[in-house]
């Protein structure tokens, strides 16, 4: 009796709370996440290094013009994005106080000559008479003192002219010092090149820029013909960059087209910028024209090839995990598992993997996805760029 009236009230409650159990497991069960899949292949691995920050692309020529005087601008022969020639006169300022000093100093200079010309005929015409009279002395004719002081007379004269020749290379002188006056208020241009950017127009003031002051230059004149990019470099990645490596440059302006070129050289200094990484700068040549419009001051970025592997099994870098594992999906348990491999080259696109996964095998890309960890239960994705 007692017996019976148990298992009429026990069994009612263990079947509910086999029920509840049941309930409660299935509740709980993580429901299968879905990964992105990648067959493992081969192809081209490539070990890289890139820029910390924007390169930028520089002229091979490129100079800042400004006089080395002050002054009101009086001509004026260029204007912004002009051609130029070598030796052409660019900008020249007022100077006619110079001109006039010039104009002085050449005629002090004739002067100097003509004076050459009286001087130094007296001084042949005392020489001559000092010989006729050692001649008169020879022969008893005058005194020995009177051939002396013809003597020292022809000596003084000779002084003389000696002293206005030198008069005439001191006129000469100060004849190029007032041209080289004037040198100081005119720009010519250095070598073949366009106009960039002029400061000042006809008639304004030109400032020069004194040492330690930073006053914009006259005119900025650059030769766009020679191109190269000067991009920073991590100071740690700058051991392995030798001159001459190849190197994919990227151009903001000109997405999706990358242009070869090669490290034309690399800085022998470290370059220490307050609050910013210390590095080294890098600078790299256009292979061949790019055949496009490149202006000067375009922000570039390079990538430096160190090293080229082709045909080796590789895997996405993305996908490994602290760089010496990958997560796979067990076909056969239906849950994620780790394998540790052994890479080799890389970059941030691919890796070699030098052991511990077959081509074909697939693991897992999507690693960023909730869910996504060791032991949990998966499925591949069909969608590869469904999240």
């Amino acid at each position: 009796m007692n017996t019976s009236f148990l298992l009429r009230r026990v069994l009612p409650a263990l079947f509910v709370a086999g029920i509840a159990a049941g309930l409660f497991f299935w509740k709980t069960q993580a429901k299968p996440v879905s990964v992105v899949l990648k067959s493992v292949d081969r192809g081209r691995v490539e070990a890289t290094v890139v820029n910390t920050r924007a390169g930028t692309v520089e002229a091979c020529q490129r100079t800042k013009l400004s006089t080395i005087m002050g002054g009101r601008i009086e001509y004026l022969g260029v204007k912004e994005g002009d051609k130029v020639k070598k030796g052409q006169l660019l900008m020249k300022l007022w100077n006619d106080d110079q001109k006039a000093q010039q104009a002085l100093a050449e005629a002090q200079r004739a002067m100097a000559a003509q004076r050459v010309k009286e001087v130094c005929t007296t001084a042949a015409s005392s020489m001559r008479e000092a010989e006729r009279q050692a001649s008169l002395k020879n022969k008893g004719f005058v005194s020995e003192a009177r051939e002396d002081t013809a003597r020292s007379e022809a000596d003084a004269r000779g002084a003389a002219c000696e002293t206005a020749r030198a008069d005439v290379a001191q006129a000469a002188a100060r004849v190029a010092v007032t041209r080289v006056e004037q040198g100081r208020m005119v720009l010519y241009a250095p070598f073949d090149g366009t106009v960039a950017k002029i400061v000042g127009e006809l008639g304004e003031y030109s400032t020069p820029s004194p040492p330690g002051v930073p006053t914009p230059p006259a005119i900025d004149l650059i030769d766009e013909t020679c191109l190269y990019v000067k991009a920073p470099m991590d100071e740690v990645d700058a051991p392995k960059i030798k001159a001459g490596l190849p190197v994919r440059v990227s151009l903001d302006a000109l997405p999706k087209q990358p242009l070869a070129g090669k490290v034309r050289r690399v800085a022998p200094y470290v370059l220490a910028v307050e609050k910013q990484a210390r590095t080294v700068d890098v600078e790299v040549d256009f292979e061949r024209p790019p055949g496009v419009n490149i202006l000067v001051g375009y922000s570039a970025d390079v990538e430096v090839v160190l090293d080229t592997r082709e045909k080796v099994l590789r895997v996405p870098t993305a996908a490994l995990i602290e760089g010496s594992r990958v997560m796979v999906l067990n076909a056969d348990s239906g849950r994620l598992e780790e394998r540790a491999v052994k890479a080799g080259l890389a970059n941030w696109e691919y890796t070699e993997v030098v052991d511990g996964l077959k081509e074909g095998e697939r693991i897992v890309t999507s690693l960023e996805r909730e869910g996504v960890k060791v032991g949990a239960r998966a499925t591949a994705a069909e969608n590869p760029k469904a999240k």
